[in-house]
C-alpha cells in the first residue's frame, strides 16, 4: 500500500496529513482556507488519491503560511508514499480545459525538484491570494522531488485558472504514479 503520513507542527502552523495514492479519490480537508480546501479535493478525486488534511494556521495572519506548509506536508507525504519508485511511469503530461481556461502540467517523478510556474496568477479569488497557488506548487514539488511544469495555455477567470491546474496536476500525479513494470524507470538504476 503506497501511504504517506506527515504530522508537522512549527509555530505557525500544525499540520496532520494522510495520503493514499492508490485510493478511491476520497477527501477530508480543513486547512482554514476554503480555496486551498477545494482545490485539495479536487487534486484527490481527480487523482483518485485518498487524502486527509488537518491544518491549523495563522489565517489571522494571512494564508500564506497555511497554503505553504500544506504543500510541504504533501509534497513529503507524497514521496513517502512512492517509496523506491519500482515500476512507475515516472513522467507524464496533461492539458486540461477548464470553462475559458486551460493549462498544460509536465511531471517527471525522478527525484530532482524544479518548478517552472509560467505564468503569474495575481489578484484575488474570493478571500484567496492568487499568488498562493504558486506558493503551494513550489513547496509540493521541491519536497516531493517532483520536476513540475505549468503553463496556462489560455487565461480568464482566476477561479478556472487555478482550477486547471490543479486537476491538470491531479492527472499527471496519477499517470506518473501508475505501475507499469517490475523495474525502476532511470538508465542509473536508481531513482
Amino acid at each position: 500500500m503506497r501511504k504517506g503520513q506527515i504530522a508537522r507542527k512549527t509555530r505557525e502552523t500544525d499540520i496532520r496529513l494522510e495520503l493514499l495514492i492508490d485510493g478511491s479519490g476520497t477527501a477530508s480537508v480543513d486547512t482554514g482556507v476554503g480555496f486551498l480546501n477545494h482545490m485539495l479535493e479536487l487534486l484527490a478525486v481527480h487523482a483518485g488519491m485518498d487524502l486527509t488534511v488537518h491544518c491549523q494556521g495563522d489565517v489571522e495572519v494571512d494564508d500564506h503560511h497555511s497554503v505553504e506548509d500544506v504543500g510541504i506536508c504533501l509534497g513529503q507525504a507524497f514521496k513517502q508514499a512512492l517509496g523506491d519508485k519500482k515500476g512507475i511511469a515516472r513522467f507524464a503530461d496533461r492539458v486540461i480545459p477548464m470553462d475559458e481556461c486551460a493549462a498544460m502540467v509536465a511531471v517527471d517523478l525522478g527525484g530532482r525538484p524544479y518548478l517552472n510556474f509560467e505564468d503569474k496568477l495575481t489578484g484575488k479569488i474570493g478571500e484567496f491570494d492568487a499568488e498562493l497557488v504558486e506558493e503551494f506548487m513550489r513547496a509540493f514539488a521541491f519536497n516531493a522531488g517532483v520536476n513540475l511544469y505549468i503553463k496556462l495555455l489560455r487565461g480568464g477567470n482566476l477561479h478556472h485558472e487555478a482550477e486547471a491546474m490543479f486537476k491538470a496536476l491531479a492527472k499527471c500525479l496519477q499517470d506518473a504514479c501508475r505501475v507499469t513494470s517490475d523495474r525502476i524507470p532511470s538508465s542509473k538504476g536508481v531513482l
